[in-house]
């Protein structure tokens, strides 16, 4: 790896700390940039969850005050996104590298897009709070099987899983912004985690590109709370999901071409 490949992975991994606390944006600033690197499509998703994962236990960490009082959900939810991650992570396994490579372009339009449609967190959170309000404490059934099946999205590519995590866990639980991302990190990063594990046993790993990418998400978590607090959080997600949609354009292209 050169050194402007090495500061290349370094930046992107800093900029896709900081709109991670968009929630769920990371993958499509730190995914590309592998593949700028002349990482091969799925070596480079692979090493993307890896470096995701190390990002993810400082999230978790961070968010231990906000799970109080959520211990029985966690207990259902937990299992479901892990075992998710598995059939996910095992799905990635087994797609040849040239489907997978034709594959990706419609991911990456469908995360854009569902990130571009995406209703804000707050307008979630009120709207699932109503709802909690005619059924008091009662999270609904089928919410372990909803996690289940982002869990495997986000175990084979993962980029605005975490938008489709939170969103669901704000409009069921009742929870504010505050609980409800908190439990969306547990258990995103259970599920991450077991899938990075997965990858580094039976997958290829560029470990070269994870470090410095890794680096970068650190760094970038450590400062994306203060930055985005202070950024118009709506028009970031639109101009990052845009700039997804065109990516997606141009991997089709090349992929089908």
């Amino acid at each position: 790896m050169t050194a402007a490949e090495f500061a290349l992975l370094l930046a992107a991994g800093v900029g896709a700390g900081l709109v991670g606390s968009v929630a769920g944006l990371a993958s499509l600033i730190s995914y590309p940039a592998l593949l700028l690197t002349g990482v091969p499509p799925v070596t480079a998703n692979m090493t993307n969850t890896v470096s995701m994962s190390l990002l993810a236990v400082g999230s978790v960490s961070a968010s231990r005050p906000e799970l109080r009082g959520q211990r029985r959900r966690l207990l259902r939810h937990v299992p479901a996104g892990v075992l998710g991650g598995v059939a996910g992570a095992a799905l990635l396994v087994l797609t040849p590298s040239e489907a997978f490579e034709k594959i990706v372009p419609a991911l990456i339009g469908l995360a854009s897009g569902a990130m571009l449609l995406a209703r804000p967190p707050a307008e979630l959170a009120v709207e699932g709070a109503r709802e909690q309000a005619r059924h008091p404490h009662r999270d609904r059934w089928w919410l372990p099987l909803g996690t289940f099946a982002v869990a495997i999205y986000g175990g084979y590519f993962g980029a605005a899983a975490g938008v489709l995590m939170l969103a669901m866990y704000l409009l069921t639980t009742g929870e504010g912004m505050p609980r409800g991302n908190a439990l969306r990190n547990v258990v995103l990063g259970a599920a991450n985690g077991v899938a990075a594990l997965g990858f580094v046993v039976f997958g290829s790993v560029a470990w070269a590109a994870a470090l410095p990418l890794a680096l970068g998400l650190f760094a970038g978590g450590l400062l994306g709370p203060g930055i985005v607090r202070r950024a118009p959080q709506t028009l970031l997600r639109r101009l990052v999901a845009l700039a997804g949609l065109a990516l997606a354009v141009h991997l089709a292209v090349q992929a089908w071409t």
